[in-house]
């Protein structure tokens, strides 16, 4: 903490005494990174590379959108989720503080839940070059000095493989550069309705040394306000609150024109207190117990016996170097990560839950205070990751353009779960014989923990790809593939009195191709049409054994059958089309994906396990669009929507007697996914002086109904079998309820900003987030199916901040069009009527008097 304040004063300083010639270096330069950054409002000049190759958005063959740093700037976004309701098709399933989970375009299998580390993700990751996502806790990056977050929607499987079977995305930093002193420090400041205040300090720099390379260091400190009160035992308010500080620091080394050599550190530490979880019934605190009787839940309150807490620290050292050989130009990227995360839940519920139905009729002599103890879920993830990435590339601007490359990752990953309760073991001894608890543990040497598990897992990828590109006139055709071999081993190692005692180790391997094509049309620059097909693909895996003690026959049954899970596939089918003339761009395409053997997690009954099945049919099709238009100089207005159908197209049938399994039924909706997304900005920005600005923005996002998993849309999900234990009395039992939809409302969310800058780089940004204070709910939260604890996940209420930005260096904060000059002098003399030129103070000469008219002639005589 203590480095990153040093580094955060020390870079302000630096910011701050640059001289003044910082100001005034490349004049030139400046002028034309100012009409790019004005030209970043235009789609079709935003440059970006998701082809593995510089080009303009509008270039690009498929769909794609790109959120540059001003959008970041004007959206006030602090996290992914705020950036993606602005992005047509792209849905964030919110699940706590560096858990939430991406999907593309309806392409989903519901939520992973925290405790499925085999489950791959769908949704590929990078940071820049590197690839940085992780199934369950993708890095929740900070968004300060971003070029632009890149949005790949479609299988991307050719160049970026598995995990981006639904599409990718890429954050994009800005890049040291050689030719200029520039930079940024900005401060912030906000309140929460009802929560806490929270703030930032941020700050980037580059400075060129030597003529041939250049630094550049970010460095950031965040705390966000929290805005989740506890009852019960552990009461406290505001209790999610939390911290993300962090620093990158690149360095670009140039020693010839057509090399460059960028090294680069990037280190980021996210915690928090708690997760943004609001409870409407649990175990102890429900109509059946004492007391309050659940009046003391409500909005934005959730119970707690003791401190829940996150923390993720992320290390990332990458190494990109390229050699332009003129023709054709190599680039090695080489990445290692490293990853600590912690998950330390509040799982009192889950325990007592068990300790009531079966353990309370298993163990007739068991003691009913076991269910009051406090217990803590604890999973820990570490990670040591290698990738390697080496490509040659076509360049210039012939009609033939090619990839080429290979790619391999080396990962290994261990994931630790635990969970200490003190006290159980008595409990457990006292109602059995001495010892059975320590029988139960399996090796691990631990007391009062009724469940404990390691997982180490080894993975290695290998890939080839290329991609290739022919231009014939208005048309062209673009052809690649991904040759790819997975190998997974992973252990399975369990203890405790809970779980099956297992000790086993598994292993999965994959191969195959994943092909695109792609036909363009491009009569004119401002416009092309797209016609795609691609493949993509995500790995399978091996299940979990089921925790047998805890599961009804039934569950068994229906449960214990599945052990491996096979790979997902899809092909996407698309056709799009991009204009853009006149201040005006619209991109739209429609899409239909085939899925097969889908990875569908299911909760298995009482056993409080999850279950990955393969679904064999699937489908998402829709239709996307992003309009944007300059109506009036200084107005900007943008419109992105998409609509969406995802269902199954499959029932999966288990159990004894045969039912369906999960909600996985021909014609229900895949979950996560919602029917419509839109978001609509207006942006309006004009000058009060000849060296500032002011403008206002307002942004309205509207969220359709989702389901959290497959089964919350089934005839009577809501029904439950409950469990309850009263603290006070100690009276426990189960009873049916029902909580009717577990369907996840629509709802709509308005935000808006106020504003100046002025050409010195100095910008004050006055904003307010959800207006209205809306509250919606992102994602059910259950406890061993519901039967424990039903909670959702909610978003943060209305929000009202200020922040405070000074640029320097670099171009200039406002563009201005150059001032009218100034009048001419009044002129030294004056001419005269006369034609003479005298003073301008003296007086000129009266004109002389006009001629006399001539005397009338005498009017002839008539004859």
């Amino acid at each position: 903490m203590r480095t990153t304040a040093a580094l955060l004063i020390g870079t302000s300083v630096i910011a701050f005494s640059v001289p003044a010639y910082a100001a005034q270096t490349g004049q030139a330069a400046q002028a034309q990174t100012a009409n790019q950054g004005l030209a970043q409002g235009s789609g079709d000049d935003i440059i970006v590379t998701a082809t593995k190759r510089a080009s303009r958005v509008q270039d690009v063959p498929f769909s794609i959108n790109a959120q540059t740093e001003k959008d970041i700037q004007r959206a006030n976004a602090q996290t992914f989720e705020d950036i993606s309701r602005n992005v047509a098709g792209l849905t964030v399933q919110n699940q706590g503080p560096g858990q939430s989970q991406v999907s593309i375009r309806g392409v989903s299998a519901g939520e992973i839940v925290r405790d499925q580390p085999g489950v791959k993700e769908q949704v590929g990751t990078y940071l820049d070059e590197s690839v940085i996502s992780l199934s369950l806790f993708t890095p929740d990056l900070d968004l300060v000095d971003l070029n632009r977050v890149e949005t790949l929607r479609g299988p991307q499987g050719t160049l970026f493989g598995s995990g981006s079977v639904g599409g990718t995305i890429r954050y994009i930093t800005n890049q040291p550069k050689l030719d200029v002193v520039e930079g940024s420090v900005e401060a912030g400041v906000n309140t929460i309705k009802g929560g806490s205040m929270g703030w930032d300090a941020k700050a980037a720099f580059n400075v060129p040394f030597a003529n041939t390379a250049a630094l550049r260091v970010v460095g950031y400190n965040t705390h966000f306000g929290g805005f989740i009160d506890s009852v019960g035992p552990f009461s406290k308010k505001n209790v999610n609150d939390g911290n993300r500080y962090g620093t990158r620091v690149s360095i670009l080394w140039q020693p010839a024109p057509q090399i460059k050599i960028t090294p680069r550190v990037v280190y980021q530490k996210v915690t928090a207190g708690g997760f943004n979880r609001e409870d409407h019934y649990i175990l102890y605190d429900n109509e059946f117990t004492s007391g309050a009787g659940g009046d003391d839940l409500g909005e934005r309150k959730q119970y707690l016996k003791r401190r829940e807490h996150f923390s993720d620290k992320t290390l990332l050292t990458d190494l990109t170097a390229s050699y332009d050989f003129g023709p054709v130009e190599l680039t090695s990227v080489s990445s290692k990560m490293i990853r600590k995360i912690l998950v330390s839940r509040d799982a009192s519920a889950l325990t007592g839950s068990v300790s009531v139905s079966p353990f309370l009729s298993i163990f007739p002599g068991l003691d009913p205070a076991i269910v009051n103890l406090t217990s803590n879920l604890r999973d820990t993830t570490h990670l040591n990751q290698f990738t390697q990435e080496l490509r040659l590339s076509s360049t210039g601007a012939g009609p033939f353009q090619w990839v080429f490359g290979g790619f391999y990752s080396d990962a290994h990953r261990t994931y630790h779960q635990r969970l200490p309760t003190p006290g159980y073991d008595a409990f457990i001894d006292a109602a059995t014989a001495p010892g059975v608890s320590a029988s139960q543990d399996n090796g691990f040497g631990l007391v009062d923990n009724p469940y404990h598990a390691d997982l180490p897992y080894k993975d290695t990828q290998k890939a080839l790809f290329g991609e290739a590109s022919y231009k014939f006139g208005q048309f062209k055709a673009t052809a690649g593939g991904r040759w790819y071999d997975f190998k997974e081993e992973r252990r399975f190692h369990s203890g405790g009195i809970f779980s099956d005692l297992s000790d086993t180790t598994n292993r999965t391997k994959s191969n195959g191709f994943n092909p695109r094509g792609i036909v363009s049309w491009e009569p004119d620059r401002s416009l092309s049409v797209n016609l795609q097909v691609a493949k993509g693909f995500r790995l399978g895996g091996v299940n979990d054994p089921l925790n047998v003690p805890l599961c009804t026959g039934s569950d068994i049954s229906t449960f214990g059958g599945f052990q491996t899970y096979k790979d997902e596939t899809l092909w996407n089918y698309e056709a799009g089309f991009k204009y853009s003339k006149h201040g005006i761009t619209f991109n739209a395409a429609a899409f239909y994906a085939d899925i097969k053997n889908l990875q569908v997690t299911v909760t298995a009954g009482s056993c409080s396990s999850r279950i990955v099945f393969n679904v064999p049919k699937a489908h998402s099709k829709g239709l996307e669009a992003e309009f944007s238009a300059h109506p009036l100089p200084g107005l900007d207005l943008s419109l992105a929507g998409s609509l969406l159908s995802s269902k199954f197209d499959s029932t999966l049938i288990g159990g004894t007697p045969p039912a369906v399994i999960g909600g996985i039924r021909d014609g229900n909706r895949l979950p996560v996914v919602p029917k419509y997304q839109f978001a609509a900005t207006a942006n309006y920005e004009q000058p009060f002086s000849a060296t500032g600005h002011w403008f206002v923005n307002g942004s309205v996002q509207t969220i359709g109904s989702r389901f959290t998993q497959p089964g919350d849309q089934e005839a009577g999900a809501g029904n439950v079998n409950l469990i309850y234990f009263d603290p006070v009395t100690e009276a426990y039992g189960t009873s049916t309820q029902d909580f009717g939809s577990l369907k996840l409302p629509a709802y709509t969310m308005v935000h808006a900003s106020l504003g100046v800058r002025w050409t010195s780089g100095l910008e004050i940004d006055a904003y307010v987030k959800n207006l209205f204070d809306s509250n919606p709910k992102l994602s059910l939260d259950r406890e061993r199916g519901l039967r424990a604890r039903i909670g959702y996940n909610i978003a943060q209420p209305r929000t009202i901040g200020l922040t405070v930005r000074q640029s320097f260096g670099g171009a200039p904060a406002v563009a201005l069009p150059p001032p009218p000059p100034p009048p001419p002098p009044p002129p030294a003399t004056q001419t005269c009527a006369d034609g003479s030129v005298i003073a301008v103070d003296a007086t000129c000469p009266a004109p002389p008097p006009p001629p006399p008219p001539p005397p009338p002639s005498a009017a002839p005589e008539r004859g």
